[in-house]
């Protein structure tokens, strides 16, 4: 009886040696823990988002928030021991990753919207875009119904290019709509003269003109081709416990001076390989955003 007691003791102890909620533990959580390892979609054009630096390494404001989140994650589950991953994405290949469990977080510039949500969940916003594009100045395009006849090219994939068909078709714009594989090859098309414009979120387009050999060169454009939408983190659908412990690192972040030091040091300082500065300040929109966090994909919201 003695040895029974004893037994059950050993096993409860057991159970509370284990990491909180070990017991119950499914989806991403459990895969994280049993691999011993966490992988992060990255891209590598999506200045100053995610995009590799010199060395060709990662970086950018959305994998320190990440960051971030991993060590929320490595507290969760009571193991510093976890391994960081990181596997370069694409506009066309970041959802079908997440989806199937290659990658489980995507770390970039992901528009959140409701389309997408079908497919992939999101944590709590962390930047605000409207879609415009970059044109050089001497082809003189100011609006969007000035690229009537022209070429235009948008990244494969993305929401934009989405936006651009449909308002070619609905203004009868006779637009030759190119896609590109990344943001990289887009403005060189632009910068070679094989685009007229190219159609993207307007803080991508600033960080590619300024990183470019002749910034003074380009324009980009007051009209916009959508509401200013948020970008988000994106995880599995249908996985609770893991977006719970997300949200919950991501809400204590943004609402923490953290995240404004995070911002300033790539909107506002010199950022990697060139030293080029954005000179984005916090908007206030963004600014609620961080002090009332969510996930929403409408516009609306913010």
């Amino acid at each position: 009886m003695l040895i029974g007691r004893l037994v059950i003791a050993l096993g409860a102890a057991a159970l509370l040696a284990l990491p909180a909620g070990a017991q119950t533990l499914d989806g991403t959580l459990k895969k994280i823990q049993e691999t011993g390892e966490i992988t992060l979609g990255v891209r590598e054009s999506s200045v100053p988002f995610s995009y590799n630096d010199e060395n060709q390494q990662p970086v950018g404001y959305a994998i320190d928030i990440c960051l971030k989140v991993v060590d929320a994650i490595k507290a969760e589950l009571k193991s510093d021991q976890i391994a960081v991953k990181m596997l370069a994405v694409t506009s066309a290949t970041r959802i079908p990753l997440i989806a199937n469990g290659t990658i489980d977080l995507e770390c970039g510039s992901t528009t959140n919207n409701p389309d997408r949500q079908k497919q992939v969940a999101f944590t709590n916003s962390h930047f605000l875009t409207a879609s415009r594009f970059v044109s050089k100045k001497e082809n003189h395009i100011a609006t969007i119904d000035d690229l009537k006849g022209r070429t235009v090219v948008s990244t494969s994939g993305t929401t934009n290019i989405k936006q651009l068909t449909e308002v070619n078709a609905q203004r009868s714009l006779g637009i030759t709509i190119v896609p590109a594989k990344d943001h990289a090859e887009a403005f060189l098309m632009v910068e070679t003269d094989r685009a007229a414009a190219f159609v993207m979120d307007d803080i991508l387009l600033s960080s590619l003109v300024a990183s470019s050999k002749d910034p003074a060169a380009y324009v980009i454009s007051d009209d916009a081709f959508s509401k200013p939408e948020p970008y988000g983190i994106m995880l599995r659908r249908d996985d609770p416990a893991f977006k719970t412990v997300v949200d919950k690192a991501t809400a204590g972040l943004y609402q923490s001076p953290e995240i404004l030091a995070i911002y300033d040091k790539w909107f506002a300082k010199p950022i990697p390989p060139k030293g080029l500065t954005l000179a984005v300040p916090l908007n206030p929109v963004l600014k609620k955003a961080f002090e009332h966090p969510n996930d929403s994909g409408d516009p609306a919201a913010y």
